[in-house]
């Protein structure tokens, strides 16, 4: 069933006959001192990943307000990296800005290094992304990559994915199709992000309500939806590497 939703957004509401997904409030974990900041949680999780980067590398970067900060720790070690690729065109911006050359993954081929940060992260580092919009091309270089270090600040730690709503790129003409379809699958409620449109031209659906005990299977099945282009759970290759920001940063 499909209603009106504020600013303009389609809401698709679980059929009420289908028995609701349960949506478990995580446990957050946390390293940091009471005082810290979450920014701050960030940009030492950041420098942490700086510990991954070896001379000679082409380092694949991600997308995000965590990533940022790796990327202006990157900066500083620029003359002995050989340059980087980009999932966004906002982090693309920021390597520029920088002088870190932007490289082509068409032309690189593998990546020995990928980091990026995630809106959760569960025990097993399957990872729930793409608040950022940018989710497929994050999902490209994750998969040409040999490492991924993934960075977060605690509290995107959770038990179960799923109170971070789920991320889906999918094609414009297949938006009600796709989000029909996600709601008879999934139990959740899809909602189309009015007014964002990703770097690739396409739209992005938000599933809340979910919550995501088999994510490897829940990504399988939506990833074969017509239309949709990627799915925010990075579970069939999750992260190798979860760096926690706090004092001192907790490696996974």
């Amino acid at each position: 069933m499909k209603v009106g939703a504020p600013h303009g957004r389609e809401l698709f509401l679980p059929n009420p006959l289908r028995k609701p997904v349960q949506n478990l409030a995580p446990t957050r974990r946390s390293y940091t001192r009471p005082d810290m900041s979450q920014n701050e949680a960030k940009r030492l999780a950041a420098e942490k990943a700086i510990e991954y980067v070896e001379d000679g590398m082409i380092v694949g970067v991600g997308t995000g307000s965590t990533v940022a900060f790796f990327i202006d720790a990157l900066a500083r070690i620029k003359h002995r990296i050989a340059g980087a690729v980009s999932s966004s065109d906002q982090s693309t911006e920021r390597l520029r800005a920088h002088g870190i050359e932007v490289m082509e993954l068409n032309n690189t081929g593998d990546l020995a290094l990928y980091v990026d940060g995630a809106d959760e992260c569960d025990p097993h580092k399957r990872l729930i992304k793409g608040g950022g919009a940018a989710l497929t091309r994050e999902k490209i270089i994750a998969e040409a990559s040999r490492k991924f270090v993934c960075i977060i600040d605690p509290i995107k730690q959770v038990p179960v994915l799923g109170r971070f709503p789920l991320p889906v790129e999918v094609i414009p003409m297949a938006r009600s199709l796709a989000a029909r379809q996600i709601l008879a699958l999934t139990g959740g409620q899809p909602v189309w992000r009015d007014g964002v449109v990703t770097d690739n031209g396409n739209v992005i659906i938000d599933v809340h309500g979910l919550s995501i005990v088999d994510p490897v299977a829940m990504e399988r099945e939506l990833s074969q939806i017509p239309g949709v282009v990627s799915v925010g759970l990075f579970a069939r290759r999750p992260a190798d590497v979860v760096i926690v920001g706090g004092e001192p940063p907790v490696v996974l």
